[in-house]
């Protein structure tokens, strides 16, 4: 009787060896390259399906490249200070009639620290 169940390990335990069989992880240096840069992450606020969007399209367009031959980075960004979390805190407290000068950079700091607290865990 067969499963309608997709049981992974009996198909991608002999897809997996297959690839590792032909050396389909080593780059080859002769090949074309494709590249994708992660922007590092933010705290902008509360997940959503956009964010799986996103990462489902880099992965689609890096798998397909490297099936298709070409040599494929797929390279994690770098932390750039938090630009877009700080431009959404200071977004907020303009809403709340608050400019970020006047309350100095400590007190800013404790609104992104409590911004991060309430999105970002």
């Amino acid at each position: 009787m067969s499963s309608d169940k997709y049981i992974h390990s009996d198909v991608e335990d002999k897809i997996y060896a297959y690839w590792e069989a032909n050396q389909l992880f080593k780059p080859k240096s002769n090949s074309k390259k494709y590249s994708v840069v992660i922007p590092p992450p933010n705290v902008t606020g509360s997940l959503h399906m956009g964010h799986a969007l996103n990462n489902s399209i880099q992965d689609f367009l890096i798998r397909f490249y490297r099936m298709n031959n070409y040599e494929t980075l797929w390279q994690p960004g770098t932390d750039h200070a938090g630009i877009a979390t700080q431009a959404l805190v200071e977004r907020k407290l303009e809403k709340e009639g608050i400019n970020k000068n006047d309350i100095g950079r400590e007190k800013f700091i404790e609104k992104v620290w409590e911004w991060k607290n309430q999105y970002g865990d």
